[in-house]
């Protein structure tokens, strides 16, 4: 997933609730102070060790770095092209022991940002990177039911806490809601109807906006999808990725449904 990155006016209604707001503010704080000098060391070369399709306009790359790469399952790195142009993507894994990181990079006609990322790769066959950074990553300390919400390839975002999630018992319910333009686009559908089947406390609601007559399953916007489920999102935490528009409209309505506003995590937040 791309990280697009955009100014909102800092008048937007979304900037609320100044209590919640100074919460957020003190973890970041708290947060960047005990890895500030990590994080300014995470810096390395990756050989690119593969370059797959995961759709017609997605690719799933796979990274081997130097040097290990710490960081937390739902934070993201930057492909570094130049000191000056330093591109965000979500780490579509958890930690691995092999080191080893996992991208899904959508490259749409016309989307030359993340092109040249993907063409760069190819000819180079090596990249520099940095991270973990973001402040969206998975609150293991914190247990709670789960809500994992994704648009598009926000997916990997939601993946690596997944990931991260099943890699034992779930003592609580986990539920990913992930929602594409068709169901051709959501290019992990049968591994996850897998997973549901095989862990009795994960659950898998695709919600796709285009369909035929063959689809039975959910339609629509995919976080209008979970506040028709929830009578009250007041016990979740909630972790999402996808679209500005999207998340920025989630937050608002899931809040008017009962979540808690500390208890929603993700990186569009740090701009809207």
């Amino acid at each position: 997933m791309l990280l697009n990155i955009k100014v909102i006016c800092p008048h937007s209604k979304y900037f609320a609730l100044h209590d919640i707001l100074f919460s957020r503010k003190a973890e970041r704080y708290l947060f960047n102070f005990q890895h500030k000098q990590k994080l300014t060391m995470q810096k390395t070369f990756c050989k690119v060790e593969r370059i797959e399709p995961l759709t017609d306009t997605v690719s799933r790359v796979i990274l081997n770095p130097e040097h290990t790469v710490d960081f937390t399952a739902g934070q993201y790195l930057r492909v570094i092209m130049t000191e000056q142009d330093k591109r965000p993507f979500s780490i579509a894994n958890a930690p691995r022991e092999d080191g080893r990181l996992e991208l899904h990079i959508g490259a749409d006609p016309g989307n030359a940002y993340s092109a040249q990322v993907l063409q760069m790769m190819r000819d180079e066959g090596k990249v520099q990177i940095d991270g973990g950074h973001g402040n969206a990553f998975l609150r293991a300390d914190k247990p709670k039911p789960i809500i994992l919400l994704a648009g598009g390839t926000g997916f990997s975002y939601t993946y690596a806490i997944l990931q991260q999630l099943l890699s034992q018992p779930l003592k609580e319910p986990v539920f990913l809601y992930w929602g594409t333009r068709t169901l051709g686009d959501m290019y992990a559908h049968s591994e996850l109807v897998a997973l549901d089947k095989q862990h009795h406390h994960f659950h898998f609601i695709p919600v796709v906006e285009l369909t035929d007559a063959s689809w039975v399953g959910r339609t629509g916007w995919v976080h209008k999808a979970v506040l028709a489920d929830f009578v009250s999102l007041e016990p979740y935490q909630v972790y999402i990725a996808g679209r500005f528009e999207m998340a920025g409209a989630a937050r608002e309505e899931f809040h008017q449904q009962g979540l808690l506003l500390n208890n929603i995590y993700g990186d569009a937040f740090e701009f809207i």
